[in-house]
């Protein structure tokens, strides 16, 4: 049977392959897309959209309890976890159709199966009817990463989880682990936290959220001993014991190893790519610590043969993901395009309080060689925080004091997540202090702090 023939074949339905399939077709490109599992991805599956919704619930569950300082009542305050995760893999179930209805309005041909390279611009499928063959002059590998799982730490689902047992728990956990203090790690650890578990966080960095500016993961670091959570940096989790109902953890601190006992554990140590089983190496695709390697403009040195998302390396982010897809969906299309600037891309973690970030940090500014103004300015000179109940946090901005380049931006605080994106178009735009200063915020609102951190970083602060 003769080969169907596309102009551009997508391998992976998350939010960088789907994305880019449909801007294939929005372009007149004729576009199949493959994905073995779920449209969406694990994005929308089993990551960003899922846990939110569980942190939505946390949140609500945190503010209910807070119901007196805002002059109501509210007795008995409880939750059931089963109804909590009902909810959330009802969201992403939601969204799940959508994308599928998405790639059907845009006319892109959907093959639910295992793909896999056998030649250049050639595309083999393993589905439940047998192997279907492709081909295209463009092959974009969208396909993804999965938990990383380190010898000794490995999940077994009922005591020692995964991101996704974590998103589906098959108990409330009542004392947990969570080793690894990336977004994913602390997300969880908030959430489960805030339900009532006494959670230990275990980081091998020198401190928490070790890719934020430090003087944000110091104040997020307090903010969490507040709620009771016990943070062990410079640490390590050496190995696990497991016996029914506990999980003996020896944790090398300094020069001594301590053993603790959890009935729950959650592995939150990065992220490996997928790139098995696709037929990389026989292409020559040079593959590093299981990520694709590409050029700015995500291509592998094949020709015709794309990388983008997660498979391509850091950052490990479903917008820088769904950005490449555009970027190399267009070029294919004959466009002119522009590259994907890693550190323009914001950078945010939904934890209590939230934390955002884009571009270059205060150490980073340093040791780039820049000369550099900063500006910081609290929640609690800002009236819609406090009328909010959210005095605790602040915005940061650091500037090249030569040229008034806004080189980055660092936020702690409630809503933050939304915040950061007036930073990231001021990047994008090449904004400089003079710009942001003579913008006119509306009041009362949180993002007239970003106003006053720039006018602090320029002695001219008004509300502190």
């Amino acid at each position: 049977m003769a080969a169907k023939s596309f102009d551009l074949i997508v391998i992976g339905a998350g939010p960088g392959g789907y994305v880019a399939a449909i801007r294939g077709a929005q372009l007149g490109l004729n576009v199949a897309v493959v994905e073995r599992e779920h449209m969406g991805g694990i994005c929308l599956n089993w990551g960003c959209i899922p846990t939110k919704a569980l942190l939505r619930s946390s949140e609500v569950f945190h503010l209910m309890h807070r119901a007196g300082e805002f002059g109501l009542k509210a007795d008995k305050i409880g939750y059931d976890l089963d109804a909590v995760v009902k909810r959330s893999r009802g969201v992403a179930k939601q969204l799940n159709s959508g994308v599928g209805h998405l790639l059907k309005k845009n006319k892109v041909t959907t093959i639910m199966g295992e793909a896999s390279l056998p030649a250049k611009g050639k595309v083999s499928v393993k589905t439940d009817k047998g192997a279907e063959e492709l081909e295209a002059k463009h092959i974009v590998l969208a396909t993804g990463a999965r938990a990383r799982e380190l010898p000794g730490l490995e999940a077994d689902g009922e005591q020692v989880w995964t991101y996704k047992h974590a998103l589906m728990p098959p108990h409330m956990p009542k004392k947990l682990l969570v080793i690894g203090s990336g977004a994913i790690g602390i997300e969880f650890a908030s959430f489960y936290n805030t339900l009532g578990a006494e959670t230990t966080v275990v980081e091998v960095m020198e401190r928490i959220l070790p890719v934020e500016d430090a003087e944000i993961s110091g104040m997020a670091k307090k903010s969490f001993q507040k709620q009771g959570m016990k943070i062990m940096e410079k640490a390590m989790v050496k190995q696990l014991d497991r016996a029914k109902g506990k999980v003996t953890a020896h944790i090398e601190a300094g020069s001594k190893v301590e053993k603790h006992d959890f009935d729950t554990v959650i592995s939150a140590v990065g992220i490996v790519g997928n790139t098995e089983g696709l037929g990389l190496e026989e292409l020559g695709v040079k593959v590093d610590r299981t990520h694709v390697v590409t050029d700015e403009y995500c291509r592998t040195g094949v020709e015709g043969l794309y990388a983008i998302g997660d498979l391509a390396g850091a950052p490990w982010l479903a917008h820088k993901a769904s950005h490449e897809g555009v970027m190399v969906a267009e070029m294919i299309a004959g466009q002119k395009v522009h590259p994907v600037k890693p550190d323009s891309i914001a950078g945010c973690t939904y934890c209590q309080p939230q934390v955002a970030s884009v571009g270059l940090t205060e150490a980073q500014a340093k040791e780039a060689g820049y000369k550099i103004r900063v500006g910081r300015f609290p929640f609690i000179g800002n009236g819609k925080a406090i009328a909010l109940g959210e005095p605790e946090g602040m915005i940061k901005t650091v500037f090249d004091e030569k040229t008034g380049e806004l080189l980055g931006a660092h936020m702690i605080g409630a809503e933050v997540t939304e915040l950061i994106q007036g930073y990231v178009v001021g990047r994008q735009l090449e904004t400089t202090e003079e710009d942001l200063m003579h913008a006119v915020f509306p009041h009362p609102t949180l993002s007239e702090m970003m106003h006053e951190s720039v006018l602090d970083a320029y002695d001219r602060v008004i509300h502190i």
